[in-house]
């Protein structure tokens, strides 16, 4: 190999949002995570519902209650 023209490679620490932290090698000196084996609902077997900054209330407040029924039906009406 020659010399100069690698990263570093080094131990680093790997920290998830739920507060598990794990130790590897790296080139970078910490990595952050979201979700990780420790918390994600794959592993846990407990479904949790992420709602970040209420997005699907912002959503229900722009376009309202969405019947896809209704508008199926309303649709074979105005047709006929």
């Amino acid at each position: 190999m020659k010399k100069g023209i690698h990263p570093n490679y080094q131990e680093t620490t790997i920290s998830c949002a739920c507060g598990a932290v794990y130790t590897t090698k790296s080139t970078k000196p910490s990595i952050r995570i979201g979700i990780c084996a420790s918390c994600h609902p794959l592993f846990t077997g407990q479904q949790k519902f992420v709602d970040t900054a209420g997005r699907v209330e912002k959503f229900a407040r722009r376009f309202g209650k969405v019947s896809l029924l209704g508008d199926a039906a309303n649709r074979k009406k105005k047709t006929k």
